[in-house]
């Protein structure tokens, strides 16, 4: 039989608990929501609901085509200038997806002949970035500049160091000013997915790279999803303009692939203007990861202290982690369950999301429930 061996691999995502299933969610769900990534509550705000509606009513349901052919629109070009400016960089380029933003960007700044240096706790779309490029790469230790530094020093020529900005499984930040000290001793430039740092660091929620100084480096490129603190959908990649031109002239997920869809480019736009216009929203998202850190930890939980808006709790195993998210559902509350192969340390945990618009006795509410339901 032509695909046997699928049922063979499902049984044994079975045997380890490990088998995963699509559970769509009405609209008006009732659950309290620590589980996705909306961190600054935008994705239903009237303001970005209309953004979307409007660029629709103007532009239709998609974009038509590729952007080199009839994908790009004013709109697109309108987002591209405002996260080029808002983030601090020199220009931008928008992309269907974060995950395609990522590919491009590795893919092409990864060419052959040159050296990719890459964190082993990187997220799935900057690791295949790195399988797609032609050129070699170096897995290093987590947040380890020291190690970059000695992986550098195994190449002459052209190189690059790849990282996420604030890591999605524990929401730990990568230390960006000693990454980009070691990438400036062996002229090499710095990578970096701010996908969880746009919207929540920074000031006012520039992100990341803006906090640690480096925004608008001419040896530093940035990419970041549309979809979470924007409530959209889509990817950026944001840098000096040459590297622009470059992406358009040589990323493949950007040549063929159809353009990002005028409605999620207008959701986007209208929440960074709204953020821009309440700038305390990045603040607070980092007050409740902090206050959820804190309660959970008081409560006798293993919670990894957060550095954005992610507050991962520990839990013993896979089978258990799932029980515990599903027995968190039957309470009234939605989080998320990371499992091997999602973490690459192998250890089980409850995600949480730590959302601006939370209250206090919603915060409450999910501390009590994780509580009682802990394994």
């Amino acid at each position: 039989m032509a695909f046997g061996w699928i049922e063979e691999q499902a049984e044994q995502r079975r045997r380890a608990g490990l088998v995963r299933t699509l559970r769509p969610r009405p609209a008006d769900s009732p659950l309290l929501d620590l589980a996705s990534n909306d961190y600054l509550g935008l994705a239903h705000h009237p303001e970005v609901a209309e953004g979307a509606a409007g660029a629709a009513r103007t532009w239709g349901g998609g974009s038509t085509g590729s952007r080199l052919v009839t994908g790009t629109t004013e709109l697109h070009t309108e987002l591209e200038r405002e996260l080029a400016g808002f983030c601090g960089f020199e220009a931008a380029l928008v992309f269907s997806s974060g995950y395609a933003a990522n590919l491009a960007a590795v893919t092409v700044l990864g060419p052959h002949g040159s050296l990719i240096v890459s964190d082993a706790l990187n997220h799935a779309s900057l690791i295949d970035g790195c399988r797609l490029a032609r050129g070699a790469t170096q897995v290093v230790g987590h947040a380890d500049p020291d190690g970059v530094r000695k992986a550098l020093g195994t190449h002459e020529g052209p190189a690059v160091v790849v990282s996420d900005t604030v890591f999605s499984v524990d929401g730990d930040a990568a230390p960006l000013a000693a990454l980009a000290e070691a990438c400036r001793e062996r002229g090499a430039g710095l990578l970096v997915d701010d996908a969880h740092g746009l919207g929540v660091l920074g000031d006012g929620g520039r992100g990341a790279p803006y906090a640690a100084g480096l925004a608008g480096a001419d040896d530093v490129v940035a990419t970041a999803t549309l979809s979470k603190s924007l409530g959209s959908q889509g990817g950026v990649v944001l840098g000096p303009a040459g590297v622009i031109d470059h992406l358009v002239n040589a990323a493949r997920t950007f040549i063929f692939d159809t353009g990002l869809a005028p409605a999620a480019a207008g959701a986007a736009l209208a929440a960074l203007r709204l953020l821009r216009r309440e700038p305390g929203r990045a603040a607070r998202a980092r007050e409740v990861a902090a206050e959820l850190h804190a309660r959970l930890t008081a409560a006798g939980l293993e919670a990894v202290r957060p550095d954005a808006a992610v507050v991962s709790v520990r839990a013993p195993s896979p089978e258990q982690a799932v029980r515990w998210a599903a027995d968190c559902r039957t309470a009234g509350l939605a989080v998320g369950c990371f499992r091997p192969p999602s973490v690459p340390d192998g250890i089980s945990r409850l995600r949480l999301t730590a959302r601006a618009d939370l209250s206090g006795a919603e915060i409450e509410r999910a501390v009590r429930v994780i509580g009682e339901t802990r394994p």
